[in-house]
């Protein structure tokens, strides 16, 4: 989607629809027309690996499922992600079982035919006896092909019915084509001459079997990219202990309210966002975060619904109840990043979407080619042709390659700590040239911090610090909470202030056990009468690193220096090493004093770096680098992050900041690292790798497939690709997508140490 449409986009209701007959990516052609052509229906996208499809649009649901049901579909709403999942697990297991039974039936019949046909037995119709013999075989085919091919003729009936075609289309036709002539044979062998008299009974069961066992290792590869999703899924806790004023009870989850109090047991699933307000804990939230590490937790400390409790007992009250949590809101975003097109994926659904009548008119083609100018049995070697077309032409894998890849990677990319909002995010982050960071709170820690302290003419260190804490505990000023910070990782002693005064813009004096204490810059220190000509040296050197120095004097004597910065993250400079191994340009954007800056982009070996920058121009700067041909991600956790995020080619918030930045990003990283925008960017690339060689593996394999199946290599080597061959390679290129697409489970970032 371009910049300006996503700005411009108006939020529309959103259904999701379970549609569980979608079988190949003619059926998402399909239904993606039909639902389009729906007044009121602004978009909507099918996701063939989970067989949903997500609705935008104000259109009453009973509407939707009727233009589903024109074009021969049956569509439930989905209303509990969890229930629709629970339900998806249970038709797959009944659709698994079926298809083993359907390929034991299928093959039970096919592997003693085509054993009897190895061994050298005779194939052809002969009047008399063997009409009898090869009648009866030709009734089990046909109980074959309605128990295990029954669902494919239904499919191929509805489709002809709304004048469609689709997978089960190509399957219909070509084992029906192959099971008719066959029959005719039996009944009639006189009408044809001698040598056409084969029977392809054992292809039209075999072709059935093989398809249904290559679906059957399909569905089973299908589980495993739902995985991840099913994981998050998991966290969700079932039940929770409430709080009451007559004890505690465990209550089902979803009848917690804002505000209530829970208490939260060892080893136990957090069940919805709240604040700490009894005990402590150490909390796992590394399926929230990809951080492995367990956080301590104490009273006024947040915590996540999904996250585990390890070692302590702990009570909460409620802040994000249901829907609101953090965990259901990544839920709601991977499923809609699953179900959200790449433009490589519509290309690849636009192909598949005319290839079947295509391949249907190549068939009818190459067959009337056989049957006129072909070599005896002219009928025969027609009649093979078209049903090898046929079967070896299922756009099954070409429907499967993007959405499978889509939907492990965006899984991939939940467990990693990535909150991925659309999939086309993926594809455009794999060409990123250049990204944008802000500086406060995405390269440094986002909270100032006493960096140093410098004491002079006889004080102490920590002297100075209780001192200024002192003064401190009476300021609003925001440099005043990282001294009182200080203070209290010390277990300073901190006295209390008489006359205390706060001089707006300067800083603030009292008096402290009866001596006048002044705290402030240096216009404070020079209205007082105090010299700073001892200690300039030391301001200048602290001040060229970027930090803001506060002086402290004592009885119009100079005592001490603080020293307050926004720390670098510990492994910023590590993460853009990687993003420099990545080929990318590192701009930083920050609204800091030109000073500040260099001293940080010195620090992390940022590339380029502007200082003083307003809100609005953070955009401008993004849209410059745009017009220079630069691919551009824009990474922030702010407010005044949000325009340039929107305005990025891919937007990637810092989880631990602002939910306005997060909406406004295509993916949130969900630990507050760099690493997590190296790791994203790594994820995309191996993503859209994997989806290439999908692609060109199905592309390649339908390009190579439809010419042999025609029968070109006949006049040069005398080959004539049998049918069942066909079916067993079309079952393959399916198979093959999933197991490749399933490989992106095992990605692992690059190593840290850059």
């Amino acid at each position: 989607m371009s910049t300006e449409a996503r700005e411009n986009l108006t939020p529309q209701p959103v259904t999701t629809l379970s549609v569980p007959k979608i079988s190949c990516a003619g059926c998402v052609g399909k239904i993606e027309r039909s639902l389009s052509a729906v007044d009121g229906i602004h978009f909507c996208s099918v996701n063939l690996a989970e067989k949903t499809v997500r609705v935008e649009g104000d259109v009453p649901q009973e509407q939707m499922i009727a233009a589903l049901a024109g074009v021969g579909f049956t569509a439930t709403i989905v209303v509990s992600e969890s229930e629709n999942r629970r339900r998806q697990e249970e038709r797959d297991r009944k659709e698994l079982q079926r298809r083993k039974w359907h390929t034991l039936v299928a093959l039970g019949l096919s592997l003693p035919l085509m054993g009897w046909m190895l061994a050298g037995g005779e194939m052809m119709v002969k009047p008399g006896t063997s009409q009898w013999g090869w009648g009866l075989v030709g009734l089990l085919t046909l109980a074959v092909l309605v128990f295990s091919g029954g669902h494919y003729f239904t499919g191929f009936w509805n489709s002809l019915k709304n004048r469609s075609a689709n997978m089960d289309t190509l399957v219909a036709l070509g084992t029906g084509s192959a099971w008719l002539y066959s029959m005719a044979v039996v009944l009639f062998p006189e009408a044809l001459p001698s040598a056409a008299r084969h029977v392809y009974f054992e292809a039209s069961a075999m072709i059935i079997g093989l398809i249904n066992f290559g679906q059957m290792l399909e569905l089973k590869g299908k589980g495993k990219t739902g995985e991840a999703l099913k994981r998050l899924l998991n966290l969700q806790a079932p039940v929770a202990r409430l709080v009451t004023d007559e004890g505690e009870q465990d209550v089902p989850v979803e009848m917690i309210r804002h505000s209530d109090k829970v208490r939260i047991l060892p080893g136990t699933s957090i069940p919805v966002d709240g604040t700490v307000v009894g005990g402590e804990t150490l909390v796992d939230e590394s399926m929230l975060t990809g951080e492995p590490v367990p956080v301590s937790k104490q009273v006024g400390d947040n915590v996540s619904a999904g996250t585990m409790n390890r070692n302590g007992s702990i009570v909460i009250e409620a802040t994000r109840v249901g829907s609101e949590t953090a965990l259901a809101r990544i839920i709601g975003l991977v499923k809609q990043a699953q179900n959200s097109k790449m433009p490589i994926a519509r290309l690849a659904d636009k192909v598949a979407s005319i290839f079947v009548p295509v391949v249907i008119g190549i068939a009818v083609l190459a067959a009337l080619v056989w049957f006129f100018v072909g070599p005896a049995p002219a009928l025969t070697h027609a009649l093979i042709v078209m049903v090898t077309v046929l079967i070896i032409a299922c756009p099954c894998a070409l429907g499967l390659a993007t959405p499978m890849s889509v939907m492990v990677g965006v899984g991939k990319a939940a467990e990693l700590g990535m909150l991925v909002r659309k999939g086309e995010a993926l594809q455009v982050a794999s060409k990123l040239t250049t990204v944008v960071l802000d500086k406060t709170g995405t390269i440094t820690e986002g909270r100032p911090k006493v960096t140093d302290i410098r004491a002079f003419n006889g004080f102490a260190d920590d002297e100075v610090l209780t001192l200024a804490a002192a003064l401190e505990q009476s300021s609003e000023h925001p440099l005043a909470d990282a001294v009182l910070a200080a203070a209290k990782e010390q277990n300073a002693a901190i006295g209390a202030v008489e006359n205390f005064q706060a001089v707006t813009g300067s800083g603030v004096l009292g008096v402290i056990d009866g001596r006048v204490v002044v705290l402030g810059n240096e216009r404070l220190m020079a209205g007082n009468g105090i010299a700073l000509t001892e200690a300039q040296n030391v301001i200048d050197e602290l001040a060229g690193g970027g930090r803001t120095v506060i002086m402290l004097a004592v009885n119009q004597q100079l005592a001490g220096l603080l020293a307050v910065g926004d720390p670098v993250r510990a492994d910023s400079a590590q993460a853009i090493r990687r993003l420099h191994k990545l080929g990318l340009k590192v701009v930083m954007l920050t609204g800091d004093n030109p000073e500040t800056a260099k001293a940080v982009a010195a620090q992390t070996g940022i590339d380029t770096f502007h200082a003083q920058v307003l809100p609005e121009e953070k955009e401008q700067h993004v849209r410059k680098l745009q017009e220079q041909g630069e691919v551009v991600g824009m990474t922030g956790d702010g407010i005044n992050d949000a325009p340039a995020l929107a305005r990025a080619d891919v937007g990637f918030a810092i989880g631990t900041g602002t939910d306005v930045a997060i909406e406004a990003a295509d993916v949130t990283l969900m630990r507050a690292s760099l690493h997590g925008l190296a790791d994203a960017i790594e994820l995309s690339r191996a993503t859209m790798g994997n989806i290439r060689q999908n692609l060109f593996g199905a592309f390649i394999y339908n390009i190579l497939g439809i010419p042999v199946a025609a029968g070109v290599l006949y006049p040069l080597m005398g080959v004539l690709l049998n049918p069942m061959v066909a079916g067993a390679a079309m079952a393959l290129s399916s198979v093959t997508v999933v197991s490749n697409a399933n490989r992106l489970r095992r990605f692992k970032p690059s190593s840290y140490d850059c």
